[in-house]
């Protein structure tokens, strides 16, 4: 059933890149949409090797590698990108250099490879779609891990610029719309003047011409369609527009049940759309879903201890709240941003249940485990005085 269902996008009558139909990239996807990463990895790098100088091949390989760490730094929770302040807060990150080096590499890698195609034929469409891909990839990196947002929006640019490319070669080659699409909403989310500043720069995008692109890449895509009802998810997160969100998610999860991140997602947005006690089972049936054995290819609990505090917070249960957000700063492999983002809001709720030697402890933890962040700033003032709500 898992791989009927899967197969859908694959039999789309969109235009691709023939590598895509392949029976080890079919199978490859199947691992990474259900996060075994591992499993996703090992597959790519098999067909990396069989097919050396082509930029699809690398690129594909280049993705598995990236949300691979991407879900190790819990960088995949998208209750950090909610709201802007993951933009303007300082932040803590466990760079690996060497997975750092091979992302970056393998990025530059299928750069390379298509800047060859591309000198020998400028409408070599494959070519362009993967250079596009990649320059998006490596602009994701940059942006989410390293915080380099100058360079993330140059690497952006040309991405978009690459799948524009390919759009007005082959309208019918969806698979470019989603980089394209993503690129529109964001720039046209922007502040105001923001737009107005780079509209003198000639850069200019529209959330609602970006919901389109997305919306055709998520219903024909041949290899992007589950990318881009994601992505759709969290837009529409960001707009308050929690039952579409939900709906768009409950559809992801009926493809792949056992897929923690979509279980996750649809918690948060049940959170989010002010079902508390709804999202409180969610959270809590997550976690007794990750101690069976083989349910979750890899289960981040931080994550859902952490969706389960906030829920818990929102129903002004404090004491219960508090309990959630420490068993995630105490999940092993936690990243530290996450652990330094729980172990503030347990502060304030020991705080709001009157537990304040408890609170400090937890404050106190929150500075030590990320001196330098925007939230142990805000752990420093929680110290001198006690949190009583906004």
């Amino acid at each position: 059933m898992l791989l009927a269902a899967s197969s859908l996008c694959w039999a789309s009558g969109a235009h691709t890149n023939s590598l895509n139909r392949d029976p080890l990239v079919r199978e490859a996807y199947i691992h990474f949409y259900n996060l075994d990463y591992p499993g996703a990895v090992e597959r790519f790098e098999r067909f990396h090797a069989a097919h050396p100088g082509d930029p699809q091949a690398t690129t594909l390989l280049l993705n598995a590698v990236l949300f691979q760490e991407l879900y190790r730094l819990d960088l995949l929770d998208t209750t950090f990108y909610a709201n802007d302040g993951f933009l303007t807060g300082r932040h803590a990150t466990e760079e690996d250099p060497k997975t750092r080096d091979r992302i970056l590499g393998l990025a530059d890698e299928a750069i390379h490879e298509a800047d060859l195609r591309i000198s020998r034929n400028p409408n070599d469409i494959d070519a362009l779609y993967a250079r596009g891909w990649a320059r998006s990839l490596k602009c994701t990196y940059l942006a989410m891990v390293e915080r380099g947002y100058s360079a993330g929006f140059r690497l952006a640019t040309k991405a978009r610029d690459d799948e524009e490319r390919v759009l007005q070669l082959d309208p019918e080659y969806v698979d470019a719309k989603l980089v394209a699409g993503v690129y529109e909403y964001v720039v046209g989310a922007l502040p105001w003047p923001f737009k107005v500043l780079i509209g003198f720069a000639g850069i200019t995008g529209s959330k609602t011409r970006g919901m389109e692109l997305l919306s055709d890449a998520g219903n024909r895509g041949v290899m992007t369609s589950i990318e881009a009802r994601t992505v759709i998810a969290l837009f529409l997160r960001r707009e308050a527009r929690y039952k579409e969100a939900i709906q768009e998610v409950r559809g992801l999860r009926s493809l792949y049940p056992h897929d923690f991140l979509f279980c996750l997602e649809e918690a948060n947005l049940r959170k989010d759309a002010g079902e508390g006690m709804v999202a409180v089972a969610a959270y809590r049936e997550i976690v007794a879903n990750s101690a069976r054995p083989g349910y979750f290819a890899e289960a981040r609990l931080e994550l859902a201890y952490f969706g389960l505090g906030d829920a818990l917070r929102g129903q002004r249960h404090y004491g219960e709240a508090a309990q959630a957000y420490e068993k995630a700063a105490r999940t092993k492999n936690i990243g530290p941003e996450l652990k330094i983002r729980s172990l503030l809001a347990a502060g304030e709720c020991r705080d709001m249940n009157g537990e304040r030697d408890l609170a400090l402890k937890d404050y106190q933890m929150a500075i030590d485990a990320g001196p330098n962040t925007s939230r142990a700033d805000t752990a420093r003032k929680r110290l001198r005085t006690p949190y009583r709500g906004l």
